[in-house]
């Protein structure tokens, strides 16, 4: 698992790139508050090596909840910057902090 932060000089976000192991896997999306835990439009892309892997633009000075999203289970990053724990899903979510 991996986590990349680019920030931009010329906007206030940052490019945030999530690569996750899973060969196994036929579906990996990231989800969190920042795009309502909805997993439509945030799924990553396989590739060859098996890993998954996509970029998303996030407004930086923020902090966010995730999860990815593997052929339907919830499975936190072990590289996530703290976790949090939240009372709705009853469970920690992995936090970025940007």
């Amino acid at each position: 698992m991996a986590i990349t932060k680019q920030y931009l000089k010329t906007k206030p976000v940052c490019k945030v790139t999530f690569t996750l192991p899973a060969e196994d896997a036929s579906k990996v999306a990231v989800v969190g508050d920042f795009n309502n835990w909805n997993p439509k439009g945030s799924a990553l892309k396989k590739l060859k090596n098996g890993k998954f892997k996509g970029t998303f633009d996030l407004p930086k000075d923020n902090t966010y909840e995730f999860k990815y999203l593997v052929d339907g289970a919830y499975v936190n990053d072990g590289e996530a910057d703290r976790y949090q724990w939240n009372d709705f899903a009853g469970t920690e979510n992995g936090v970025l902090e940007l």
